[in-house]
């Protein structure tokens, strides 16, 4: 990226709303209360995408379809997105397909995972 505001060429962001970049890094609050690492390094997000009203769409998945904590995930979310300038609505969608698997992981998240004792 060169500067805050301004996207990857060719790639247009309604005047205004975050980046991708900067949406993502808001999101690596949001933490999977399960697993030590944030949604992002897990690779949970599948998708970012920003409307000119203000409103940001996020499609991602969980480890586990039948994960306990998809709400608070969702809520966690919603919260960080949300205080982002020029977002005036979150909405976060869980899709399954393709299902999460520890290769989606980032480099990041991998050796956070391996800190913790995990195998990854």
């Amino acid at each position: 990226m060169t500067g805050p505001e301004q996207a990857p060429q060719g790639v247009s962001v309604p005047e205004g709303m975050p980046t991708e970049e900067q949406i993502l890094e808001a999101l690596k609050v949001v933490k999977d209360p399960e697993i030590p690492v944030n949604v992002v390094d897990l690779g949970l997000i599948y998708g970012v995408e920003t409307q000119p009203s203000g409103l940001v769409e996020i499609t991602m998945t969980l480890t586990s379809v039948g994960c306990p904590v998809q709400d608070l995930i969702r809520a966690d979310a919603e919260m960080a997105v949300g205080r982002l300038d020029g977002v005036n609505e979150v909405n976060v969608e869980f899709v399954w397909t393709p299902p999460w698997g520890p290769d989606k992981m980032t480099e990041d998240g991998k050796r956070q995972m391996r800190m913790f004792g995990f195998n990854v």
